[in-house]
């Protein structure tokens, strides 16, 4: 059966793992079906060819926000925002090209909220 990938394109804090949780719970409860989530682009390590060579039932949730705290890189003309844009942006392209049922959704400045709303949305 299908189930529910959330990738997490954000900055983790105990905030929002609490939303993230709480959006996991809510599909379950609603749609019985099982998820998994992981905080990009560290998950593309573990679970992401299994995300694009692995079975065709996976419904895939990027979650996206605005950077608030962003950095340098040193000698490099974009900052590590841009890079972590960069790559959510591939890992979403990849999924689309590989057939997978995927979405991006950003969830602005402040994504514990974002994060809650999209939660709520769940019917």
């Amino acid at each position: 059966g299908d189930y529910l990938v959330i990738m997490a394109y954000i900055l983790q804090s105990p905030e929002v793992d609490a939303a993230l949780d709480a959006l996991r719970r809510r599909v379950t409860e609603r749609y019985g079906i099982a998820t998994t989530m992981g905080y990009g682009p560290r998950f593309l390590h573990s679970t992401g060819q299994l995300h694009k060579g692995g079975p065709g039932t996976g419904l895939f949730l990027q979650i996206t926000a605005e950077h608030v705290q962003d950095l340098d890189i040193p000698g490099a003309p974009f900052t590590f925002g841009v890079l972590a844009d960069a790559q959510a942006l591939g890992d979403l392209q990849a999924l689309r090209a590989s057939g997978r049922r995927s979405v991006r959704v950003d969830v602005g400045l402040r994504p514990e909220q974002g994060i809650r709303k999209v939660a709520g949305q769940v019917v």
